[in-house]
């Protein structure tokens, strides 16, 4: 097994990098590294976010650093403040036993002035964002005519954040001899445009093939109505007791109402969003690394370079048009050799998506069904029984007040003491999941002869023949309006929404007919729903709303009050 003394990695470097548990070199480090210390051509590397990058290129970096010259000699251009300080702080552990080295992170939403400071009493390596370094460049205070080494990393993310002719301008300012070196998790035409621009016969490392998703990651999906997809999100949630995700959403709107509604459910989460100063970012941040927040609900834009480790979950609430971002968006989970889960929640209008995604990165997603009520509550109750045989006992300080508790609870058995722990935990869970119904789309089209074999069999079930019986779990609903009337699946979900007090009222199969509607709710749901929709008025017509009769022929009534 090759080992960083063989790639040339000198011994300061490689003491750091053993204290901070880098054993062997990965894929990207064995075939970066050398070409970086002993070649002088550019480079473009294409591998994906996590696969250990960033000592792919610093290491080098700092070996090449000559500490008798307290000039600028390296420059690393970053998208994003978050990932520009995750590389500062990386190439600092690097080089802890190298005496006299400086490196500084320079990005935009902090004091200008202590970064001046900084740079007037000599920098070697600068880490920067764009649009702070041109500010500084064009104060007068940054001087790049010493700079040998420039690395461009997250090409793609800079390119989709427009800074083309911000790299454009500070390569101006440097050397045309330097030697340039190019990161990239994929391999879109612009970021070969920019390679083909500054860079002078590069040499291509590619670790894994081109757009192509993480190795560590399985790729799944969930298909579930539109309107259920929060409710798939929680129960995806509450099937990991220990999740740790990044969920990303489409828009700033939808990325805060996710966020909001899963706060008031009770989950501890956050958003992140453009919408969000600084300061506000840097919080909900610094909640997430410390795990205060385990759930970050973001969009792209705003997650772009955020480095966290161990994510257990990327979950897509919203696929995004291009795959490339989808490759990103997958790549921040399984990193660094361990595995990870990308969970798409679709409806049946975005499979086609879904096909093309899986055709460009060459992976195949696995259909699962939701999770159920029973099965989240049992891997809920094994991890509080795992939680309570791991939990640490102080003995000496909890033998004190032993005698009294004993004494308090010797009434109870062991059995009975068990499920009065596990209850205290779970009566919400319990209390919330009761008849809960199944969410899964059904979307599979029956074959011909299966069709030709339904019909020669007649109605496949009692549904069938009775759509004024409810799911399993649920009440029925009628209401004197339907398909004649305008009335839909949207203007009944509008009403509940506007006019149901507390809890929301989650709706599951509507069937809408010419004269009415026949809808679920749970059962504990259908007398505030009956009484929420009676008496309203719809486009002049006055409702009406009653728990279904099984034996009430409402396609009749529904005529006689139409005459």
């Amino acid at each position: 097994m090759t080992e960083f003394e063989e790639l040339g990695v000198n011994d300061a470097l490689r003491k750091a990098i053993g204290e901070m548990g880098f054993e062997h070199p990965m894929p990207v480090q064995e075939k970066v590294i050398p070409g970086l210390l002993h070649g002088d051509h550019d480079l473009v590397a294409l591998a994906q976010t996590g696969t250990g990058k960033t000592a792919a290129f610093g290491l080098p970096l700092i070996q090449r650093i000559d500490l008798r010259k307290h000039k600028t000699q390296a420059l690393v251009l970053a998208p994003t403040r978050e990932l520009c300080l995750q590389i500062a702080g990386d190439l600092a552990d690097f080089a802890k036993y190298i005496d006299n080295l400086e490196i500084l992170p320079v990005y935009g939403g902090s004091s200008i002035e202590s970064q001046i400071r900084a740079l007037k009493k000599g920098v070697q390596i600068i880490v920067a964002t764009p649009g702070r370094l041109i500010d500084l460049i064009n104060r007068g205070v940054v001087q790049l005519g010493d700079v040998h080494t420039v690395v461009l990393d997250e090409a793609d993310e800079m390119l989709n954040m427009g800074f083309v002719d911000s790299i454009n301008d500070i390569l101006s300012h440097v050397p045309e001899q330097r030697r340039m070196l190019l990161f990239s998790a994929t391999m879109p035409a612009e970021v070969a445009k920019i390679a083909k621009r500054f860079m002078k016969s590069p040499e291509e490392i590619v670790v894994g093939n081109r757009n192509e998703g993480a190795k560590n990651v399985k790729h799944i999906y969930y298909m579930v109505n539109a309107r259920d997809k929060y409710l798939a999100l929680k129960r995806v949630a509450d099937n990991s007791p220990n999740i740790y995700a990044i969920i990303f959403c489409r828009t700033r709107r939808d990325t805060q109402e996710v966020a909001d509604k899963l706060i008031a459910d009770g989950y501890n989460a956050e958003a992140l969003h453009g919408d969000l100063s600084q300061q506000q970012r840097d919080i909900v941040m610094r909640k997430f690394r410390d795990r205060v927040v385990t759930m970050l609900v973001a969009t792209d834009v705003a997650a772009r370079g955020l480095d966290v480790d161990d994510l257990t979950h990327v979950i897509n609430y919203g696929l995004p048009d291009d795959t490339a971002v989808y490759t990103h968006r997958s790549g921040r989970t399984g990193r660094a050799g361990k595995t990870g889960v990308s969970v798409a929640i679709i409806h049946s209008r975005e499979k086609g998506r879904l096909r093309e995604i899986e055709r460009i990165i060459g992976k195949k997603f696995e259909r699962k069904e939701v999770p159920t009520p029973a099965h989240i509550i049992e891997k809920q109750l094994y991890n509080l029984a795992d939680r309570l045989e791991r939990v640490e006992v102080n003995e000496e300080e909890i033998d004190k007040y032993m005698p009294g508790i004993s004494k308090k609870l010797s009434w109870l058995s062991t059995e009975d003491l068990i499920k009065r722990v596990l209850s205290l935990e779970f009566n919400r869970l319990l209390n919330y999941y009761k008849d809960a119904p199944n969410i899964d789309f059904i979307d599979e089209k029956p074959s011909k002869a299966e069709r030709k074999g339904a019909k020669d069999r007649g109605p496949r079930s009692e549904k069938d023949k009775d759509r004024r019986t409810a799911d399993r779990g649920m009440a029925r609903i009628y209401v004197n309006a339907g398909k004649a009337d305008g009335f839909f699946a949207g203007n009944l979900i509008d009403l509940l929404n506007k006019n149901i007090q507390g809890q929301r009222v989650d709706v599951g199969r509507i069937d809408l007919l010419p004269g009415y509607t026949l809808f679920d709710v749970r059962k504990g749901d259908a007398r505030r729903v009956t009484g929420a929709l009676s008496g309203l008025e719809f486009f002049g017509k006055r409702l009406y709303s009653e728990v279904a009769d099984k034996d009430k022929d409402y396609a009749k009534a529904s005529k006689r009050k139409s005459r």
